[in-house]
């Protein structure tokens, strides 16, 4: 059994990023900064943030660039997907996961 389901809960890091396919598919591109607070068993406070890259597609794209901005909160929901391109510099193969967005909330 196969199971991919994701859902982060974040705010973006910079506005999304829409393009436009030779088809004139919409594509957005984003990141969200997600933040986890937690003290440790010595009382200490710590704090962490990942950053998680996001594409969505299509209609919902064309939602995520209209009502989105760099610092919004929102909530995704998607799926995991390996990516993977050439380093240019060392020509390297690098890889990385993303997000493909299926549906987003607002938050607050």
């Amino acid at each position: 059994m196969n199971y991919n389901k994701t859902l982060l809960a974040g705010n973006l890091t910079r506005d999304p990023e829409l393009k436009l396919t030779a088809k004139g598919s919409a594509i957005a591109n984003f990141t969200i900064a997600h933040n986890r607070k937690w003290r440790t068993e010595a009382g200490e406070d710590k704090e962490e943030v990942s950053f998680i890259d996001c594409v969505v597609f299509g209609k919902t794209a064309e939602n995520v660039a209209k009502f989105f901005k760099k610092g919004s909160a929102i909530f995704v929901e998607g799926r995991l997907k390996q990516e993977s391109c050439d380093d240019k510099a060392t020509g390297q193969k690098r890889s990385k996961l993303v997000v493909i967005v299926e549906s987003f909330q607002f938050v607050g």
